[in-house]
């Protein structure tokens, strides 16, 4: 498909808990974090998120801790005067494990990016638990929730939240709209484990990401040597690498590659387009969140990406696929266990720190 061809492609949209509709293709800020770049022009940023919302990519997905990616939210609400480009904006709290469990400490977080982000109300505020053994998290959503109430919190997710917690916390009433979690072709323990038929009870739509492995899921890997310096790469395609090793390392990587190459060529898209595709046809995936570093050449990118909506798999891509994928292993645990204990498949590596110094993180240093 030629460039001009896909420019005018617009994203499927999905609603969120009944109510909040968005593009299934969500721009991920983590990048704006550190770790791409050396450092990020506020007023640039906020400038290249124009293009990406005319294109139909309204919908922004950041964190607490991801550099000035509120602050760039809050520039381009600040100065985009035009009613008819108007963002949806997606955050989350991701605060340490230090005891804090007060409604006036999760107030704080919250007004603090709502004031980042220059708005009233926060479209989805997603929670990341880093230690399920310690109740504060209990104490947060419902702070959440309360705030919810109070009208600065639209909607309430999680995020690298495992089956067994989500159901218990939408066993004990706690209205849970979404959970963002990695899934790709590599890494499919959404479906592997009990994460897809808890979603589809309750009505919990996936937010997937890493679903292009960072960048390994490309055309510029295919065939490819494995990199050997990994302090040489940027902080997502550190992160991947660890998960194409969890799923049994390049060789088997590069088989699933193959055939993402074959099947894109057959529908004449980019692998990184069928790659997409096979994410967006699980059933409890609302959205994928693609990285984004809002720059000059994030349009193009995005273009790119799009090429996702202009095809279908058909059962015989799904069996080449599923075939060159016998060859993985199963990533251990479930969704999100690789934030809480060995093997941490993320871009340090070793996540302990943020853990309390219970007897199984001792054992596991």
């Amino acid at each position: 498909m030629e460039a001009n061809q896909f420019q005018s492609l617009q994203a499927e949209r999905c609603t969120i808990a009944g109510s909040l509709t968005v593009p299934r293709m969500i721009n991920g800020l983590w990048q704006l974090a550190g770790g791409h770049d050396a450092e990020v022009d506020i007023s640039t940023a906020a400038e290249a998120m124009k293009p990406l919302i005319d294109a139909g990519l309204w919908c922004f997905d950041m964190a607490d801790h991801y550099g000035e990616a509120e602050v760039v939210v809050g520039q381009f609400n600040a100065t985009a005067l035009d009613s008819q480009r108007q963002l949806t904006a997606f955050t989350k709290w991701c605060p340490p494990e230090d005891g804090k469990k007060s409604f006036k400490n999760a107030e704080a977080a919250v007004d603090r990016a709502l004031g980042r982000m220059g708005q009233k109300t926060i479209a989805l505020m997603q929670y990341h638990i880093w230690d399920y053994s310690d109740d504060t998290y209990l104490h947060n959503l419902d702070h959440l929730r309360r705030l919810q109430s109070q009208g600065k919190i639209q909607h309430l997710g999680l995020t690298n939240t495992d089956a067994a917690h989500l159901k218990q916390l939408l066993q004990a009433g706690f209205c849970i709209a979404t959970n963002q979690v990695s899934c790709s072709v590599i890494d499919r323990r959404v479906v592997q484990g009990d994460l897809a038929s808890v979603c589809a009870e309750h009505g919990v739509g996936i937010l997937a990401y890493g679903t292009l492995l960072g960048g390994f899921l490309s055309e510029k890997w295919l065939v490819a040597d494995e990199p050997r310096d990994v302090q040489a790469l940027n902080w997502s395609l550190r992160k991947y690498l660890r998960f194409i090793h969890a799923a049994g390392g390049w060789a088997p990587f590069q088989r699933v590659l193959r055939c993402l190459a074959s099947v894109a060529e057959k529908h004449k898209v980019a692998i990184a387009a069928v790659a997409t595709r096979w994410v967006l046809d699980i059933p409890v995936v609302s959205a994928v969140i693609v990285g984004c570093r809002l720059s000059a050449d994030s349009l193009k990118y995005a273009s790119s990406n799009l090429m996702a909506f202009s095809f279908a798999l058909d059962d015989a891509d799904r069996k080449a696929i599923e075939e060159a994928q016998r060859g993985l292993k199963i990533i251990p645990g479930d969704c999100g266990d690789e934030y809480r204990r060995p093997p941490y498949l993320t871009a340090t590596g070793d996540l302990s720190h943020h853990l309390k110094k219970s007897k199984a993180v001792e054992d596991a240093k």
